[in-house]
């Protein structure tokens, strides 16, 4: 079974530990991504899947894809084996408020999760998890739901398709079939197993521990009987960060006991910290993270201050080493929302062998970071509440697949 895979990734304090609260490298280092795919039991996303997408969805492959952002999934391959069939599926990811504004890895799952949504043309749903983040983060019931409607406008300024997308806070939907469900999931759940797979202890109180099933359960299409009755075997891709793992090996041990399909998975790195690779964005530290608040002026700022460097200590050492790219955040930054390939691969040679500085690199990453925050603001200014309640509204979505 799947969940025996769950050997903790943090097994000793100066091991790497990877969970959906913590994220953290080996004794300051790099995530290493090898050793989790192995803890995890998950697979390695190879080139061979990438150019499948290409042949089936007839349209280039996201940069994510290209570049290697999405990394591991479990079962991706039998939903395209659907999809090559005629068969549908549907798309499920979401967000833990706990912030009013979104930083760019927080943006990550969901500009894939659009390029999925257009490629495939299949349905989505989004879930809002404010109730996880009232319990994990000193938060009111309150302050947790009203951050989820002004997530959900960063969400629906990524481009979303009001058609074929429905948004849900977990404070407003859960219940009925919903609920049946997750008491489906929670019945086949022991604490031993609960602790084990999410590290919880006895210090943890019950909510933490009773939260699982609530994340689980969206993966099940009878979850949401306004979209998906009669369709009970619709299969479900989720796209996440990997640290959101432990919640779907959980889910995908329990599916075929209570008779539904496993979800399948599709897992992105972590979009690193200004200060270098040894973990994830920090919310509480402004300055690890470019905000899409964040005003030009702000951008210019961070990278020139806080984004590490691999470029060496004076121009002439850099001339005549070059930079380590494997430690610097601008070729990072720029890996991740360059578009274009052949200029990424320039900077990277010309930089590489000392021949670019890096205060032309930063430069060039402080002008693609500034349009795409620019842009970012530009749709979520033009993201109205009713627009938060066109699609958040319980409804059917008749032209979903089409």
């Amino acid at each position: 079974m799947e969940v025996e895979k769950k050997e903790e990734v943090e097994s000793e304090s100066s091991e790497q530990v990877v969970n959906p609260w913590e994220v953290s490298a080996k004794d300051g280092g790099k995530i290493d991504y090898d050793k989790l795919i192995d803890k995890f039991g998950c697979q390695r996303l190879d080139q061979s899947m990438v150019d499948r997408v290409q042949r089936l969805t007839s349209r280039p492959p996201h940069v994510f894809l290209r570049r290697g952002v999405f990394f591991a999934h479990r079962d991706f391959n039998e939903i395209l084996d659907a999809y090559e069939r005629g068969d549908k599926f549907y798309l499920y990811t979401g967000r833990g408020p706990s912030s009013e504004a979104l930083h760019l890895g927080h943006l990550i799952p969901f500009m894939f999760t659009k390029y999925l949504q257009e490629a495939f043309k299949v349905p989505l749903v989004i879930q809002l998890t404010d109730d996880e983040k009232c319990m994990w983060k000193n938060l009111s019931v309150e302050e947790s739901h009203r951050l989820a409607r002004e997530n959900a406008k960063d969400i629906i300024a990524c481009g979303f398709d009001v058609s074929r997308t429905f948004i849900f806070s977990d404070f407003d939907y859960v219940g009925g079939a919903f609920y049946k469900n997750m008491v489906k999931v929670a019945k086949c759940v022991t604490l031993n197993k609960a602790m084990g797979i999410f590290g919880f202890t006895g210090e943890d109180h019950i909510g933490k521990i009773s939260f699982p099933p609530v994340q689980a359960v969206p993966s099940f299409p009878s979850s949401f009987p306004h979209l998906f009755t009669g369709e009970e075997n619709l299969r479900c891709l989720i796209p996440c960060a990997i640290d959101q793992d432990p919640y779907f090996r959980m889910t995908r041990d329990v599916a075929p006991r209570i008779g539904y399909n496993k979800p399948a998975l599709i897992e992105s790195s972590f979009f690193p910290a200004l200060q270098g690779e040894n973990g994830k964005m920090s919310a509480s530290d402004p300055n690890s993270a470019i905000y899409v608040t964040d005003t030009a002026k702000d951008i210019k700022n961070k990278i020139n201050r806080y984004a590490f460097s691999g470029g060496q200590d004076s121009i002439e050492k850099h001339r005549q080493l070059g930079a380590n790219l494997e430690v610097d955040i601008p070729v990072k930054y720029l890996t991740f929302f360059l578009e274009d390939d052949s200029e990424l691969e320039h900077i990277k040679k010309e930089y590489g062998a000392g021949r670019m500085l890096t205060g032309e690199v930063k430069k060039r990453l402080i002008e693609v970071l500034t349009e795409m925050v620019e842009r970012h603001r530009r749709a979520r200014a033009a993201v109205t509440d009713e627009m938060v309640d066109a699609f958040m509204a319980v409804r059917p979505l008749p032209s979903m697949f089409n």
